[in-house]
């Protein structure tokens, strides 16, 4: 079982670009963040610091496009600056949502055990469409998202290869990396995520 355990934030933008990114204090590949790009016209690029990042993202979300460089996280109060070659994205983090307080709630045991986050998949995809909480990984994998805080992005500065994206909007449409988008709203999610592999997922499956 692969253990991911940082946040994700998903924005859209005026200009149609959307972006997601991941930032992962611990994870089997240490310390990293990582951000995917859906352009207007639908390309999907992978913006990774290194190649087994890269890699190892690749094999997990379909991508048009992979560009390696540093990929650097700054963060302030209630503010997250990601910066790479083609992008400086800036978050204003705001409240915690009413979902988000309910999330800190779970024990965190609970929260990050696959059976619950499997239990939960039907909610979330009634009260977040387009979100998914568990689904397949890729290569006989299966991915749980154990999501356990949530916070409103306020605003957000983008730019894209030098242009400038234009105002905070919706992820709308919902991006296309893999079985589930991020929130519609603007959002920064505190997430535990768990990659278990082929032989585990089936004993799981049966009961064994």
């Amino acid at each position: 079982m692969d253990r991911f355990e940082g946040w994700i934030a998903g924005v859209g933008t005026a200009g149609g670009l959307r972006a997601v990114v991941g930032h992962w204090p611990r994870s089997p590949l240490g310390a990293f963040t990582d951000v995917m790009v859906e352009r207007p016209d639908g390309r999907r690029i992978l913006l990774a610091p290194n190649e087994r990042v890269a890699e190892f993202v690749g094999a997990t979300y379909t991508f048009d496009e992979t560009r390696l460089g540093p990929v650097t996280h700054a963060a302030g109060i209630g503010e997250h600056r990601v910066t790479t070659v083609e992008l400086d994205l800036t978050l204003h983090v705001g409240g915690r949502s009413p979902l988000g307080w309910l999330l800190r709630a779970v024990p965190g045991r609970l929260a990050t055990a696959p059976a619950w986050i499997t239990a939960i998949d039907v909610v979330a995809r009634r009260v977040l469409p387009g979100v998914r909480t568990v689904g397949s990984a890729g290569g006989g994998r299966r991915e749980y998202y154990g999501a356990r805080d949530l916070h409103r992005v306020a605003d957000a500065r983008v730019r894209w290869e030098g242009v400038d994206q234009g105002a905070l909007t919706a992820v709308d449409p919902p991006v296309h990396f893999g079985f589930g988008s991020t929130p519609r709203t603007p959002s920064l999610v505190r997430i535990t995520t768990l990659i278990r592999h082929d032989t585990a997922a089936r004993r799981l499956a049966s009961g064994t």
